[in-house]
Formats: structure tokens, C-alpha cells, sequence
């Protein structure tokens, strides 16, 4: 499939000699992608929507090199990515075809460039940390919670009586910053105290019962199967040990994870996870501006945010059929 990309610096500009070059050159009207930015910093919208389409096999047209990367560094990345992707790539007003064997080692050998870039960049980052830590000085941001709110956040976590999203409303911090600072292995020990101290066990239910005079502590009687309840993880089968545990997983398992869908272009996945299964980070959070709830966007969809300082597209599709209001602040269902 032919992609086309074009750009221009504002909307006083004219693209119609971009559009036309790339209409000429097969490209069909509504795969044609046109962003409106001038900085290097500007979003380009189109442009990540326009990666996110592109697979091996196809080809993204531009009509000239500086249309499509920000800077040289940007163009080396984008290219070797391409190249590894297996998208070819056309310019036409510089005559650069990978489908010919002088375009393919021009962009095979971004890749080399990328990888050099790559080494140098660790190699500066090594020596800068280690001229940093000689002189005293550590490096990374000051972090979000002191020692004393940590604290406090773990004791409310711990005793099982708020939310995640409570506590972190609590702090005035993000709940993906509080599950950085959140230690649930006194869980485990809780499950240990319980198990040496049975008479502190929560009741078994009817299904399953534990008898009481008749059978040995802790025996069961007619033990009945295994089922999942409410409180398993749908995603890696977690059941939780103790009460306490159980009241966090309730919690965690109502916010909704979006990821990007791997085999639809475009398409959003929306996932619920225990703590013991969340996605890694990159991870961002999607407030409402009444109620600080909403999903957490992840991987992809949390990287395409940082870089562009604004929701993907997709992001934006799928929070206006949930019926959340996107313009010009977040509101959720209960609140738009």
C-alpha cells in the first residue's frame, strides 16, 4: 500500500504541490496524511498516525526529505526504523527510491548511523554521570513523594481501607506515580501471619467449607472446585490470599489499561490488570479534571503522548465512545 505524508509550517501555506506530487505518484486521496507544524517540537499528529499505519511491505512518499524529519537525528532514527519495519521509502524531488539498490544501501546505512548515534549518546551520558558522581552530585529528578508520604501512603495501603486512586488523590500525585513507591510484599506476610493464626482466617463461603468441630483445623471437608470470583485477575488468573489483598485487587482491577491493538491499525485495546501484571512503564494517566479517574495509557499510546504533548488520535476516538469530553478539557461519562 502507498502512504503519503506532507507538511507544511502553517496553515497559510499552500500543500496543494505536495498533495498533487502525491497523487501523481499513485497515491490514493484518503491515504494522503497532512500535518500543520513548524518546530521541531511541533505535534505531528498525522505523521504518528501515519508510523502506526505503515507495514512491512509498504511504502511511505514524501516529496522531500526535510517534510518528513524534524532534524538529521530524527531523519537517521525514522529511517533506520523504517528500514527495519521493512516500509520502503520514496522522495520525489530527490530521487531517493528504496526499491532500487542506491536508495535501499542509502537507507540501509541510517541504520548503521543510527546505531552510532545510539553509542555515542550512552558513551556522553556515562562519562557526564561519572564527572557528576566525582563531584557529589547525583543525577535524575527530585523525587514526587518525600520518605514521610511514602510512608504514610504504604500504612494507608496496608490497611486496606482506601483505594489506590484515593490515596494518590490523598497525596495530589498520580496514580501510576504511587505504584512506583507501593511495596505489597507485607501482603505476603499477612498471608503468613494467617495461615500460622487460622482463627483469624476469614470464613470459607458455602461452596467450599471448611467444618469446624467435625473436621481438623484447616481441613477441608467435600472441598468443592476451584472458581473464579469478582476479585481474580481476568488477565493473569491472581487470586488474591488475604482480605487485604483482596480489597487492593478489587481497586486495581477497576482502572482500565489502553494499549495499543497489535494487529489493527488505529485500534485501542482496553485491558484491566491485577498489581502483580500491570504493564511497565512508560505509563501515563488520564485524569478527568472533576473526579482525577480515567484510564492509563500504555506503551505505545503512553510514548506517542509524551513526544507529541497530546492525545493520539486513537486515544481520542476511544474516550468519545465511552463518552468522555476531550475539548477543551478531559471530562469523564458521569461529569461531560
Amino acid at each position: 500500500m502507498l502512504l503519503g505524508y506532507a507538511r507544511v509550517c502553517s496553515p497559510d501555506q499552500n500543500p496543494d504541490h505536495q498533495i498533487d506530487a502525491l497523487h501523481r505518484a499513485g497515491v490514493a486521496a484518503e491515504n494522503v496524511h497532512l500535518d500543520h507544524a513548524s518546530g521541531a517540537k511541533a505535534p505531528r499528529p498525522h505523521l504518528d498516525l501515519i508510523l502506526a499505519l505503515l507495514r512491512g511491505g509498504d511504502t511511505l512518499i514524501v516529496t522531500r526529505l526535510d517534510r518528513l524529519a524534524r532534524s538529521v537525528p530524527h531523519l537517521i532514527t525514522l529511517g533506520a526504523q523504517l528500514h527495519d519495519r521493512g516500509v520502503g521509502v520514496t522522495v520525489l524531488e530527490q530521487g531517493i527510491d528504496t526499491a532500487t539498490a542506491e536508495g535501499h544501501a542509502m537507507f540501509g546505512m541510517l541504520s548503521v548511523l543510527a546505531e552510532l548515534q545510539r553509542e555515542l549518546t550512552v558513551a556522553n551520558t556515562r562519562d557526564g554521570l561519572a564527572a557528576a558522581r566525582a563531584r557529589g552530585r547525583t543525577g535524575g529528578r527530585p523525587p514526587t513523594l518525600n520518605t514521610e508520604q511514602i510512608r504514610h501512603a504504604q500504612h494507608l495501603y496496608d490497611a486496606g481501607e482506601h483505594t489506590v486512586a484515593q490515596i494518590a488523590d490523598l497525596l495530589g500525585v498520580r496514580r501510576t506515580t504511587l505504584y512506583g513507591h507501593l511495596n505489597t510484599n507485607t501482603n505476603t506476610n499477612k498471608a503468613a501471619a494467617t495461615s500460622a493464626h487460622p482463627e483469624t482466617a476469614a470464613p470459607a463461603d458455602a461452596a467450599g467449607t471448611v467444618s469446624g468441630a467435625d473436621a481438623g483445623a484447616g481441613e477441608l471437608e467435600h472441598p468443592a472446585p476451584t472458581r473464579k470470583s469478582p476479585r481474580t485477575c481476568p488477565n493473569c488468573g491472581h487470586e488474591p490470599t488475604t482480605r487485604a489483598e483482596a480489597a487492593h485487587q478489587r481497586a486495581d482491577l477497576t482502572l482500565t489499561w489502553l494499549h495499543r491493538h497489535p494487529d489493527t491499525p488505529g485500534g485501542i485495546v482496553a485491558g484491566h490488570h491485577c498489581r502483580r501484571c500491570q504493564p511497565a512503564d512508560p505509563a501515563t494517566d488520564i485524569a478527568c479534571i472533576v473526579c482525577g479517574d480515567g484510564p492509563i495509557l500504555a506503551g505505545e499510546l503512553s510514548t506517542a503522548t509524551a513526544h507529541t504533548d497530546s492525545l493520539p488520535r486513537p486515544v481520542h476516538r476511544w474516550l468519545t465512545d465511552a463518552g468522555w469530553r476531550t475539548n477543551p478539557t478531559l471530562l469523564c461519562p458521569d461529569h461531560a
